[in-house]
């Protein structure tokens, strides 16, 4: 092995497990088949259209799209046909009328290189469009139509409603489903394999349950556990994914059940001093009042209201012990009402 390819073998080393197992080709995208065969179609003729992939974080978009574009242009050409910005950093009407026209105005030379299709087109592509502004995003619209010969756009974003009309209308859309378990162990087995983690009973069932279909998340679970703690097992899991001990929520429900308000307010104020993220708390409240058999349908509907209005209030910024007391007083007496 020269020396060239030792360097090159150590920096992969010290990659991030998330990078470092990213799909190197269409094939190897995990849980999307719909989306990798309709693709693997249009890369057959050479002549993409412009796409827009679209589907909650971790799912595969960017990973589909860098992988396209490597197996287009080999290593060779990717840096001078592709251009990859973050919207949500870049995501003004200056940078497209300045750098994305710029990368897309130029004229696309005649090299190529042997074993790919090099086809006469650049690819840029936007990660985190649904970030941009309106002014940007109408910009952007002109910019795709003027020079859809020489470039094609790939737009990637988490909410296709927040993408305008004029720009959906353009693309080739594509939607990513949130990964299925099997999916997830899978590809994670491979890792585990290739890493030589230890992984205890349960471990690997823990990643898959709490990663949320969220390949990424898996992944970096899984390497936190493996290099900080040693081991992967459930307790180790629960705590890397800040989850709420289920002791903890078996507490405040029993509170919630009880004829003492004062005992609930006690059970938020140690939830709160503990420092366990109230987002968190909501959510698996959440959980456990749907199968909770004390309540009416009635009252697990106006739970679920105030856990959706305390989840809005606390993205904008309002007291974490406020908004827990309000969902928690709800549920005791949606609780108190049956009794």
């Amino acid at each position: 092995m020269s020396a060239k390819q030792t360097r090159a073998e150590a920096r992969r080393a010290q990659l991030p497990w998330v990078e470092k197992y990213r799909p190197k080709s269409v094939d190897e995208v995990a849980h999307q088949p719909e989306v990798v065969r309709m693709l693997k179609r249009s890369m057959d003729s050479s002549n993409l259209p412009h796409m827009l992939f679209y589907g909650p974080p971790g799912t595969g978009k960017t990973s589909t799209i860098l992988a396209i574009a490597k197996q287009l242009y080999g290593p060779e050409l990717y840096s001078k046909r592709v251009l990859e910005l973050n919207a949500s950093d870049e995501r003004g009407i200056k940078v497209v009328r300045t750098k994305i026209k710029d990368f897309a105005s130029t004229a696309v030379g005649t090299q190529t290189t042997a074993g790919y299709p090099c086809p006469p087109y650049k690819i840029i592509i936007l990660d985190e469009a649904d970030a941009m502004t309106r002014d940007a995003q109408t910009a952007l619209r002109r910019t795709m139509e003027q020079y859809s010969t020489v470039t094609r756009f790939c737009i990637l974003c988490n909410y296709i409603s927040r993408i305008i009309p004029p720009l959906t209308s353009r693309c080739a859309k594509f939607r990513f489903q949130p990964l299925e378990a099997g999916s997830i162990s899978a590809r994670l087995g491979v890792i585990v394999a290739a890493e030589s983690v230890a992984c205890e009973a349960g471990g690997l069932e823990a990643v898959v349950k709490h990663c949320g279909g969220d390949m990424r998340k898996a992944i970096m679970m899984l390497q936190t556990a493996h290099q900080y703690h040693e081991k992967v097992d459930e307790p180790t899991i629960v705590e890397i994914a800040a989850l709420v001990p289920d002791t903890v929520m078996a507490s405040l429900v029993e509170a919630a059940h009880s004829q003492s308000f004062e005992s609930l307010q006690r059970e938020v104020a140690s939830i709160v001093v503990e420092g366990f993220p109230a987002n968190q708390v909501l959510l698996q409240l959440h959980d456990g009042m749907l199968t909770d058999s004390m309540l009416e349908d009635s009252g697990k509907a106006a739970v679920a209201e105030a856990l959706a209005v305390a989840d809005k209030c606390l993205s904008d910024g309002a007291d974490d012990y406020l908004q827990l007391l309000n969902c928690a007083s709800v549920y005791y007496g949606a609780s108190t009402s049956k009794h």
